[in-house]
């Protein structure tokens, strides 16, 4: 097989990552912006916060699952996001993201999984946990 057969693809996949990752930075620009409407805000904030975010709601180490999330739910999020987001502020925002070098990092959304994790614990321990005198 030649070389290039195998370029194609590759080199799509790394255009689609590179993408994600800009339209990521440009919804997080949109939701700190005040002429963007609330409703875009939240939406863009929650999918910007949940991609930036270092932990995810499902980890990847769990076969299938741990990768659903970084397929499917970010990319849904993301077309949302960028369908309640004017156009033309759209475009502005992914201007500006394509001009940062770096990737902001959101603690917050590091925070929210972590607490939802934490949330999911004591709810299974409540429920399975032994009871006496029963």
């Amino acid at each position: 097989m030649p070389s290039g057969y195998e370029a194609g693809p590759v080199a799509r996949l790394k255009n689609w990552a590179r993408s994600i990752k800009t339209e990521v930075v440009a919804l997080y620009l949109a939701a700190r912006d005040p002429r963007v409407p609330w409703y875009a805000k939240a939406v863009a904030a929650a999918v910007a916060a949940y991609a930036l975010s270092p932990i995810d709601l499902i980890p990847d180490f769990i076969p299938v699952l741990g990768y659903l999330d970084d397929l499917i739910l970010v990319p849904l999020g993301i077309l949302l996001a960028v369908w309640l987001v004017p156009p033309a502020l759209m475009a502005e925002f992914r201007v500006t993201a394509q001009d940062r070098a770096e990737r902001p990092a959101s603690k917050a959304g590091m925070w929210a999984i972590v607490a939802l994790w934490l949330l999911a614990a004591i709810l299974l321990l409540w429920i399975f946990w032994p009871q006496s005198g029963v």
